[in-house]
């Protein structure tokens, strides 16, 4: 009986730092997100599984957001995954335009960056309409600049993206973290995995 219950208490152990570690590892290090949306296109497809370091902005308290152990900030062209400023229960994906300081323009769905073109080898347009600014911000925007703690983020699909061009920037402490590579990919229409998609790294 009591090496029965020795077993049961190895076991239970065994878990609970099992448990602990994985918590640990998903709180302050990786943590897995599945696409649900096409606004990253071509780079990620609806069903791509990523995983996302959470470690390379920071040590991060969790909830409150704040940095403890600072490393480096989102530059531009990252991937990052961040809490929806305008629905906080929500993560979103998309990537780094701009960073506190830079002056975001876009004319004729050209993106401009501190005056310059940009050389934005990731945007993707499939709509050839071309819509000007007062009716919406998609392919005309006006200048704004990037206030300090902030980043401007668009998505890869830009015909078919809600992103900073909408709704605004996002706050430093909000963003999780950078996603770096693709684990598993499901096609849901045609129920089949896309073998070729495992292990790509995100660029």
């Amino acid at each position: 009986m009591k090496k029965n219950s020795s077993k049961v208490r190895e076991y239970a152990e065994a878990i609970i730092i099992a448990v602990i570690i994985a918590l640990f590892v998903r709180t302050f290090v990786v943590q897995a997100f599945k696409i649900p949306s096409g606004s990253m296109k071509p780079t990620l497809q609806i069903g791509d599984h990523i995983l996302v370091n959470k470690f390379i902005y920071g040590v991060k308290i969790p909830y409150i957001q704040k940095t403890l152990i600072p490393i480096r900030e989102p530059e531009r062209e990252d991937i990052v995954v961040f809490r929806y400023p305008r629905d906080r229960s929500k993560d979103f994906i998309k990537r780094v335009i701009g960073v506190g300081g830079d002056v975001i323009e876009i004319r004729d769905k050209e993106v401009f960056l501190n005056g310059s073109s940009c050389s934005d080898i990731h945007g993707v347009h499939t709509d050839n309409l071309m819509l000007p600014s007062s009716i919406q911000p998609r392919d005309n925007m006006e200048p704004v600049r990037v206030p300090a703690g902030y980043i401007f983020v668009m998505g890869d699909n830009r015909d078919q993206s809600y992103d900073s061009r909408f709704w605004g920037f996002v706050k430093l402490k909000d963003v999780m973290g950078k996603a770096f590579i693709i684990y598993w990919s499901w096609n849901g229409n045609d129920h089949r995995v896309r073998w070729k998609r495992f292990g790509k790294i995100l660029r």
